[in-house]
């Protein structure tokens, strides 16, 4: 079976950087379009961003667009997630996840551990 192990989350103040990772294993990396989501307690998993199987196509939120960018390194198997620019209410548990179909990554399968993401004002 796929599984996903996320690293990078961390504790950082307002106007500084993270980079999330998220590995890959048990299929073919490239057969699945990867996202990133997030979530805090009492609220809705929230769609953060979306990478193509290839790289070809990228989406993301409005609120982190020109902030976040998400990649993929497909000899490596590993997908992040290069986040700038922080703001205190990005902070969440990030979770990464692995669909075949880029354009509805919310009915993954697939889907990491989570890593907390704490901005400090």
């Amino acid at each position: 079976q796929v599984q996903l192990v996320e690293s990078g989350g961390g504790l950082v103040q307002a106007g500084g950087s993270l980079r999330l990772s998220c590995a890959f294993s048990g299929r073919t990396f490239s057969s699945y379009a990867m996202g990133w989501f997030r979530q805090v307690p009492g609220k809705e998993r929230e769609f953060v961003a979306a990478v193509a199987r290839f790289a070809d196509n990228t989406r993301y939120e409005d609120s982190v667009k020109g902030r976040f960018t998400i990649s993929r390194d497909n000899a490596k198997n590993t997908v992040y997630l290069q986040m700038n620019n922080l703001k205190p209410e990005d902070t969440a548990v990030y979770y990464c996840a692995a669909h075949p179909n880029y354009f509805d990554m919310g009915s993954a399968d697939y889907w990491g551990q989570g890593t907390q993401v704490t901005v400090s004002s």
